[in-house]
């Protein structure tokens, strides 16, 4: 689950992670009455959307128009605010339909003397969370990562003690930090990994990480993906979700306890099993063919749940072709053709339907298919079955 920065500033904020005051508004007004309210000579105008790169996007209508905005007087806050409220973003995470702007934080400006980068995620290498820092501050971290990767330091560190302090000595001569900032950042790197840990993150990143003229460190962006395997830990985090910045189908899909991901392409999946439906996608790919989602129904569907997916699949106006690629183990072949049959009465497939099945019962649940009025081309493995939707698609 992402939030916003906004939001993510007042869980640092309680977590003892230095951030600046700042205010989410809605309208140009309250922009304008958030700058007067700061004090100060300066502030910055975000817009907040579940997306990195604002600083240098555009909105689509006016691209002189940033996501990030520095203001001098409540009425450049307010221009500002009008300038994105209400309008589609682009930035190198967004792709080209952008997204819209419905809230932007006015935030007080500070004496930026460095910018740095600091990121936390889970290394499945180590597995231990681990502390990457660079000096590329305000640079997309990924571009850093390809072209000047030696510039990424990073420390691993155990869950159960956080990161120590000969760490921290370690990060800040590589970083060139020294006096006021080094006793700084020993307070904030700690404060973030224990943030990290304490609130089961998958991606805890701070993207500038600023030091101040007298040395302080503070966190100029906030971007935070919790785990949502952990959230029943974390019920009250539930408030911060907002819906709005979420794909509908993936919405819908949750609700029916679906894993869901919609891509760009024209052929959908259903498949039982996250690795499968990984590998369906690459094979899919590998044949020419452009997959229009990831959808795992899990080992326990049953005829509701595929019947649901199914009208996940084909409300997306992109889909020309479905490919069931199913390994039948708890979840038997024939309780998923069963499932399949009661689908197509309810929905009524539109699009070619390739199915695939191996496993407990498959041969039953060939039978099944066979038949049944369900208009159904199978395979046999799963190079047939990839072939196959790609010629039905093409």
């Amino acid at each position: 689950m992402k939030i916003h920065e906004y939001q993510g500033k007042e869980l640092f904020r309680a977590a003892g992670v230095p951030v600046l005051e700042g205010h989410m508004v809605t309208t140009p007004e309250e922009a304008e009455a958030a700058y007067e309210k700061l004090g100060g000579k300066i502030a910055v105008v975000k817009a907040q959307i579940h997306a990195g790169g604002r600083g240098k996007g555009n909105i689509i209508d006016n691209p002189d128009q940033k996501g990030v905005v520095l203001c001098k007087s409540a009425d450049e806050a307010k221009a500002a605010a009008a300038g994105l409220l209400g309008k589609k973003l682009v930035t190198i995470q967004t792709g080209p339909e952008g997204q819209t702007v419905g809230k932007v934080f006015v935030e007080a400006g500070c004496d930026i003397a460095r910018e740095l980068y600091l990121g936390i995620v889970v290394d499945r290498v180590t597995c231990k969370p681990v502390l990457m820092v660079s000096t590329e501050g305000g640079v997309e971290i990924e571009k850093v990562a390809e072209e000047t990767p030696e510039l990424i330091h990073k420390e691993a560190f155990d869950p159960a003690i956080g990161l120590e302090a000969f760490q921290v000595r370690k990060l800040c001569k590589k970083l060139g930090i020294e006096g006021p900032a080094a006793k700084s950042a020993f307070k904030f790197m700690t404060a973030m990994c224990r943030f990290f840990i304490d609130y089961d993150c998958a991606l805890a990143e701070v993207n500038p990480l600023v030091i101040t003229g007298s040395g302080e460190m503070i966190a100029l962006d906030a971007k935070i993906t919790f785990d949502e395997n952990a959230m029943f830990r974390h019920t009250d985090l539930e408030s911060l979700r907002d819906l709005s910045e979420e794909e509908e189908s993936e919405i819908r899909a949750g609700k029916a306890g679906l894993s869901y991901v919609k891509l760009e392409g024209n052929i959908a999946c259903l498949v039982n099993g996250a690795g499968l439906a990984m590998s369906t996608m690459d094979i899919i790919k590998y044949h020419g063919g452009e997959p229009a989602n990831f959808l795992d129904v899990g080992g326990g569907a049953n005829a509701a749940q595929v019947t649901e997916a199914f009208r996940i699949l084909l409300s997306d106006k992109n889909c020309k072709g479905v490919l069931v690629n199913i390994f039948g183990g708890i979840a038997r072949c024939t309780t998923i053709a069963s499932a399949l049959i009661e689908a197509s009465k309810e929905v009524g497939f539109t699009v070619p339907l390739v199915v695939r099945l191996e496993g407990t019962e498959v041969e039953e649940g060939r039978k099944m298919l066979e038949e049944s009025d369900v208009d159904v081309i199978t395979a046999v493995d799963l190079t047939d079955a990839a072939k196959k939707i790609v010629a039905a698609t093409a």
